[in-house]
């Protein structure tokens, strides 16, 4: 059964380009514009990553961080951030983020990503 993965990012070309990436590589992908949505989607249909981006409208990526691992904890978490700082690398691997993605990324590192925090989660 293939890895299901969610995708969360308010930029619509970002959650089109890492959806049919993925899905080429054999992956099952959703895709939520915000953490609300995100975290309705995954009450209604349980997944095995998410990737979500850090500046979102609402609630942004480190609060959705911190609710998926209180609600989710089994889910992997690969966060993606345009403007990376050192205090919000730590901020969020503390929080339990599994990887921490620079944007622009390149889709294989992604993958790559995305497969290691499958192998840690025992997907």
């Amino acid at each position: 059964m293939a890895a299901r993965v969610l995708v969360v990012d308010d930029e619509r070309y970002v959650r089109r380009l890492i959806r049919d990436s993925l899905t080429r590589e054999g992956y099952e992908v959703e895709t939520a514009e915000s953490g609300t949505e995100a975290l309705r989607m995954l009450r209604e249909n349980p997944c095995d990553v998410v990737i979500a981006d850090v500046v979102m409208p609402g609630m942004d990526g480190l609060d959705l961080l911190k609710r998926l691992k209180r609600d989710h904890p089994e889910v992997g978490v690969v966060i993606l951030t345009g403007k990376p700082l050192r205090h919000d690398l730590s901020e969020f691997l503390l929080a339990g983020a599994d990887e921490f993605l620079t944007k622009p990324f390149q889709i294989p590192v992604l993958r790559e990503a995305v497969e290691r925090v499958l192998a840690e989660h025992g997907g």
